[in-house]
């Protein structure tokens, strides 16, 4: 298996050292950088390209936000963790700027881990903390239909086959929170064809869960966070 390559971006020097030593004792998983700057960023992927980087929010001159939006409008592909200290209101600025991560600083070694794996295979991953929050922060900023994009305008991708009317209407149902139950009742059809339709969204867009779905629609850009 191809090692995972890492840059640790943190102004706290024994933070980046004991993250260094943890993810150095993981097979196939190695730190190549480390910085203690969001200015930093773009110069350590350039020197080394790493396969995920790992970066505090709140950072001197320049933060973990400012820096992510910088290093992804020259490197589209970088694949960015954020890290907090708090479960609050940043997680939803770390999605829309594009990290694929949001993990809080009192995480355990195998949440660590675990997410460093899941984002370097493409998929979006939360601090367990933080999910609620991000639900319910998203269901504020999209609480009517007018703010989803519609289907006609996602962007096919290579092996991202569009999806159908019906699966359309079911995502929608489920950007707005609603249940298999409910989306069912709202469709007049019964959950077990929700379910059928609601794999088929997963498989669609690559994901494993309904949070991913949400998480990649906004990253994609095929919805609009008003």
């Amino acid at each position: 298996m191809k090692p995972i390559k890492i840059v640790i971006i943190d102004d706290h020097q024994l933070f980046r050292e004991g993250v260094k030593q943890i993810l150095n004792g993981e097979p196939n998983v190695h730190v190549v950088a480390e910085g203690e700057d969001g200015s930093q960023a773009m110069r350590l992927m350039k020197l080394y390209k790493p396969d995920v980087m790992i970066m505090d929010i709140e950072m001197p001159n320049m933060n973990g936000i400012e820096a992510t939006k910088n290093l992804l409008g020259a490197y589209p592909d970088v694949k960015v963790i954020l890290l907090s200290n708090y479960d609050d209101d940043y997680v939803m600025h770390a999605i829309k700027t594009g990290a694929y991560g949001y993990l809080l600083k009192n995480m355990d070694t195998k949440t660590l881990i675990h997410a460093i794996r899941k984002v370097a295979e493409g998929a979006a991953y939360l601090h367990p903390s933080v999910t609620n929050l991000f639900v319910k922060e998203y269901m504020r900023v999209s609480n009517h239909r007018e703010s989803l994009i519609t289907c006609r305008q996602f962007k096919i991708k290579p092996s991202f086959q569009l999806l159908t009317r019906r699966e359309c209407e079911v995502f929608e149902l489920l950007l707005e929170g609603k249940s298999n139950k409910a989306i069912g009742e709202t469709l007049s059809i019964c959950e077990g064809t929700v379910k059928s339709h609601m794999r088929s969204i997963l498989h669609k867009m690559d994901v494993f869960d309904r949070l991913q779905a949400v998480v990649t629609a906004i990253k994609k850009g095929w919805i609009e966070l008003r």
